[in-house]
């Protein structure tokens, strides 16, 4: 019998509801300013691109970044982040769950997140998601990150033995406002099992982020001008009037592109020749078209 590899890999359906686009603005490499960073609707900025055989059908992952001229028109250095949408809420409590007193989780209000974002809070949404976990004053926790692996509508249940020292108890319940997650790790290793990994804390301020694409930094550079504008002075068709001394360089499609007064500047008492200039005209001549002025 023969064997061979089979893959499994495939872009993941991202939606714009997904995404998170920040950007920053420096006009030149030197500037060394403290850097601002400025959100982009990903909603303006993404087009979705469609399956060549379904029109009907977004091509998973596959988006075509437009950017503004309103925000993207200065010259300079635009750093541009796409990352995962990030969630922010607090854990309201960490307990285990009625029927199955092994599993421990920690549990989010639905009603304290976002409106747009609770959708991904019901049941089942959030597997595979991200929790990041925050200090008392609002900084990040280095490198701690819990991922996932379930999520249900969970009611918890009141305790009636055990004291003060009783660990909360949840159990499902599809008409509560609150969901139990469990996460991985959360067990403790079979050679320390009493070292049980940090899952949260009640009222720890998280951070619940998407695994759907690794984040994305691009540079773009605004210019003023491009590869083809300047072709056109290099390979473009170019005229220049000898009466008046007009000097025109045209596009690939014969339109005027630049227009330039050539002139002398001579010695006011010799009258001998100092200097040749080229001087850009701010007003374009229209009558000096490449097409009329060939067909003579």
């Amino acid at each position: 019998m023969a064997t061979g590899n089979y893959g499994t890999v495939r872009p993941a359906d991202v939606s714009v509801e997904d995404v998170e686009i920040l950007y920053a603005y420096s006009p030149s490499r030197e500037n060394l300013n403290t850097v601002e960073l400025e959100t982009l609707d990903p909603f303006e900025v993404l087009i979705p691109t469609n399956d060549r055989n379904n029109t009907l059908e977004v091509l998973g992952g596959m988006y075509t970044l437009k950017l503004p001229t309103s925000k993207f028109g200065s010259k300079g250095y635009y750093n541009i982040i796409i990352r995962p949408k990030q969630i922010r809420t607090t854990i309201v409590g960490c307990g285990v769950l009625s029927d199955l007193p092994d599993t421990q989780g920690v549990v989010f209000d639905i009603n304290q997140v976002a409106a747009e974002d609770q959708v991904k809070f019901e049941n089942g949404n959030l597997v595979g998601y991200r929790i990041e976990y925050l200090n008392d004053d609002s900084t990040k926790i280095n490198n701690l990150y819990r991922i996932i692996t379930s999520n249900n509508r969970a009611l918890e249940i009141p305790q009636t033995s055990g004291g003060g020292n009783a660990v909360p108890s949840w159990s499902f319940n599809d008409n509560s406002s609150t969901t139990f997650c469990t996460v991985t790790p959360s067990s403790a290793p079979y050679v320390k099992p009493n070292a049980l990994p940090f899952i949260g804390n009640p009222q720890q301020n998280v951070i619940i982020t998407n695994t759907f694409f690794d984040p994305v930094m691009l540079e773009v550079e605004m210019v003023e001008y491009d590869d083809e504008s300047l072709a056109y002075a290099l390979y473009g068709n170019q005229t220049k009037s000898l009466e008046d001394g007009v000097y025109t360089i045209y596009n690939f499609g014969n339109q005027i592109y630049k227009q330039y007064n050539l002139y002398e500047v001579k010695d006011q008492f010799t009258g001998k020749p100092l200097y040749e200039v080229r001087e850009k005209k701010s007003i374009i001549d229209p009558t000096k078209d490449f097409n009329e002025i060939t067909d003579f």
